[in-house]
């Protein structure tokens, strides 16, 4: 019985560390394009908070994002960043005009779906 249990919870551990286990990117090719960035969340378990934002990776390195603002005085902000892929993360420009890059690792990629862990924030997105 001690040996059944053992394997069981073994086996869920292996699950769980393989359902979270990061995508490393060898370039841009699998996340070029637009991008619906539907909502953000502090960890993939947490409430997620709705976003109306759409990323384009281009191939040329920019990053071009049209957010919408509901509630601000601008209907639609449009900003490019500079992004680069470098050892399996992309490393995006924090604010426009300034030299400092923020990390994103891929958690979850697939044709439809991508999942962003960036510094402090989960980012989810659609096709």
């Amino acid at each position: 019985m001690k040996l059944i249990h053992g394997l069981l919870v073994g086996a869920t551990f292996l699950f769980s560390v393989a359902a979270n286990a990061e995508v490393k990117l060898e370039d841009d090719s699998k996340i070029l394009g637009k991008w619906n960035l539907y909502a953000e969340a502090i960890g993939l378990d947490k409430e997620k908070v709705q976003l109306f934002s759409k990323w384009d990776f281009r191939k040329d390195g920019v990053l071009h994002t049209e957010s919408e603002d509901r509630f601000g005085r601008t209907k639609t902000l449009v900003i490019d960043l500079k992004y680069a892929v470098e050892d399996g993360v992309i490393k995006k420009q924090k604010t426009v005009g300034r030299s400092k890059m923020e990390s994103c690792k891929v958690v979850a990629l697939d044709a439809n779906d991508m999942t962003l862990k960036c510094t402090f924030v989960h980012l989810f997105f659609r096709r």
